[in-house]
């Protein structure tokens, strides 16, 4: 958010403190994308984040209020590299990150899975042997 240097950027940090909810897809039905229903949205909120949609851009050196995450920040939450192309407009974007299996979870789960399938040791109850 820091970006464009908002100046209340530091301020809005030490707010933004604790474990953030989980991003969702958004669905077709409710119009553009959002961060999720009402408990999500006040997690939200508490966070110092506008939970009511996405921005375009970060937050300009003198904005003030509670600004919104843009596609690129919730990419980021999620674990996807800073170079990581998502294609579409702000909301097909946005469903698009929101809908992903997270890359580190998928690494972590691709990992147990080589581990499984390499390894002689019956470390994985029930493997079956290919």
């Amino acid at each position: 958010m820091a970006s464009h240097e908002w100046k209340a950027a530091k301020k809005r940090m030490h707010q933004a403190n604790k474990i953030a909810p989980t991003i969702l897809g958004g669905s077709k039905k409710h119009g553009g994308p959002d961060l999720g229903p009402t408990r999500a949205k006040q997690a939200w909120a508490s966070l110092g984040v506008d939970e009511m949609g996405i921005a375009n851009d970060v937050p300009e050196w003198d904005f003030v209020g509670m600004p919104r995450l843009t596609v690129k920040m919730v990419a980021k939450i999620q674990g996807f590299p800073d170079d990581w192309q998502f294609t579409g407009k702000k909301t097909p974007a946005y469903r698009q990150v929101g809908n992903a299996f997270p890359p580190p979870v998928a690494c972590a789960v691709a990992e147990q899975i080589h581990n499984c399938l390499t390894h002689k040791e019956s470390i994985c109850p029930g493997r079956i042997i290919i």
